[in-house]
């Protein structure tokens, strides 16, 4: 149960399109991840985009998100986001393949 006040986790989706592949786009969202208290996973998808999914608390979700788009600022052209619902079975955020 969430204490009064609090915020609840969330899981993101979120596609990235553009000059997505190639770039450690994967590499540095792990890296990002972990200045932040999140967990998922961010993968290359066979059409050329960048999939990332992400659990923690919004404003954790939320400041790895910017810090992602900020870095990548870019290279990214178009990005899709999708609320799921939360897992809470990830010790971490990783690269999967």
């Amino acid at each position: 149960m969430t204490a009064p006040g609090a915020s609840a986790p969330v899981r993101r989706n979120v596609v990235y399109a553009g000059r997505v592949q190639g770039v450690f786009f994967r590499a540095t969202a792990r890296d990002l991840a972990q200045r932040f208290a999140v967990t998922g996973y961010v993968r290359n998808l066979p059409n050329g985009t960048v999939e990332m999914e992400v659990e923690g608390l919004p404003d954790q979700v939320d400041g790895l998100l910017g810090a992602v788009a900020q870095h990548f600022r870019h290279n990214i052209t178009n990005v899709t986001s999708a609320d799921r619902p939360t897992r809470g079975d990830e010790a971490s955020f990783q690269i999967t393949y």
